[in-house]
């Protein structure tokens, strides 16, 4: 199997400053410039280093356990009675969902550099226990930034990075969601720059970050490309995976890239529908602007302000979608749709009911997709739904909407 940084795909973009096409780029303080250059050389110089990669690969492994299978849902493709569905488990990887890949990769980097700190900001919590469990692991002092709202909805997750050491600082500005949360992270940077590494999160924010971010997660992809080609002698017809910065999804389709016959889609949150501030979908009436270092599709107003969003999911809950995206889409290679609150919640209770997995409710709008479209394709066609993350996180909210109960945790 290659190797995680192996990146035979990943060498035509972004450019040398961070651009995708028209999006991406380097839109921050210029009291970062210097941070984000030096962490753009030693990336360059750790990606050609055996050393790293070796390390990072032996601690995918024995740490974090790699790979994940990959897993015919035998029981839903029944039930659907379409095409044959197999989940990418990434929901078993250690700390519950595919963060782990990333802030692995960018600690041995905080390493490399001397950076004794790290910050991070995190909004399913599911990034922050992951920068946690990493801190933990070497040693680092941990920050972790979550808005109070997703602080409420995701306990468990709070009280996780706790154990673990972290410092979890609530953020009571604006919706005081993830937005809000990566606000604070890059202030506490811009202040304490010298000292500090911020392990952003998802495939976003100002180069080098989308890339990096895409690079670390590539090892989804890389994965499921051998092990469906061993389980079935061939590629499959279709990815699909939930979309908010877009890591988990970038992770899984960038091997495929270059295969015309993979068809790619990626989910994003319908919230309660199409409706401003009632969803974050960004490629449903989104529009191009900047925000939190990169040129991208955004939900804003028509004087530039930034909408509210909302989704059950607090992992999907984001303006802005990752720069690579925007440019896959925009190119016509990969597919972007929604699903709202409702149709993420039955798939939550499909998915657990059919195959005794409770996905998480990022993950489950991506189920809700393939509940939408197997049944129409071809029983010897071939999908695989990146299962993103675990959602023992979620149970308390999806209780409180499905059963109308409230569970103490």
């Amino acid at each position: 199997m290659e190797k995680a940084l192996d990146l035979p795909q990943a060498n035509s973009v972004p450019d040398a400053h961070g651009h995708f096409g028209p999006f991406g780029g380097m839109f921050v303080p210029e009291t970062l410039m210097a941070a984000l250059r030096e962490l753009d050389e030693a990336y360059a110089l750790a990606r050609g280093d055996d050393a790293f990669q070796e390390e990072l690969d032996f601690l995918l492994r024995e740490y974090c356990g790699r790979p994940t299978p990959l897993y015919f849902a035998e029981r839903w493709t029944e039930e659907l009675g379409g095409a044959r569905i197999y989940l990418k488990r990434e929901d078993l990887l250690h700390t519950g969902a595919h963060k782990i890949n990333n802030a692995l990769g960018q600690i041995l980097l905080a390493r490399r550099l001397g950076k004794k700190r790290i910050i991070a900001e995190t909004g399913a919590g599911q990034h922050g226990v992951a920068t946690a469990t990493v801190c933990a692991r070497f040693g680092m002092d941990c920050v972790i930034y979550m808005g109070r709202v997703d602080m409420e909805r995701q306990a468990l997750n709070v009280a996780r990075m706790r154990f673990l050491g972290a410092e979890v600082r609530g953020v009571e500005a604006g919706q005081a969601t993830l937005k809000e949360a990566v606000n604070e992270a890059m202030r506490d940077w811009v202040t304490n720059v010298r000292s500090t590494h911020y392990i952003l999160g998802s495939a976003l924010g100002s180069h080098p970050f989308p890339m990096m971010v895409r690079d670390f997660h590539r090892v989804i992809g890389l994965e499921a490309r051998e092990q469906i080609m061993l389980k079935e002698g061939r590629l499959p017809d279709l990815l699909v995976a939930c979309v908010g910065g877009g890591s988990n999804a970038i992770g899984l389709f960038h091997p495929f890239l270059g295969d015309e016959g993979v068809r790619m889609t990626g989910v994003e949150a319908g919230g309660d529908g199409i409706t401003r501030g009632r969803h974050a979908a960004r490629f449903q009436g989104g529009r191009l602007g900047v925000l939190q270092g990169t040129k991208t599709w955004l939900l804003a107003d028509d004087d530039g302000q930034i909408e509210l969003t909302h989704s059950v999911s607090a992992g999907l809950d984001y303006a802005a979608v990752g720069p690579e995206h925007a440019w896959l889409q925009e190119r016509g290679r990969v597919d972007y749709t929604f699903a709202t609150d409702k149709e993420a919640l039955a798939a939550f209770q499909e998915l657990a009911g059919t195959e005794g997995i409770i996905p998480a409710l990022e993950t489950a709008h991506a189920m809700a997709h393939v509940s939408k479209v197997a049944g129409a394709m071809k029983r010897d066609r071939l999908i695989i739904v990146n299962c993103s993350g675990r959602g023992d996180k979620d149970v308390a909210q999806a209780a409180r909407h499905v059963f109308g109960e409230e569970l103490k945790l």
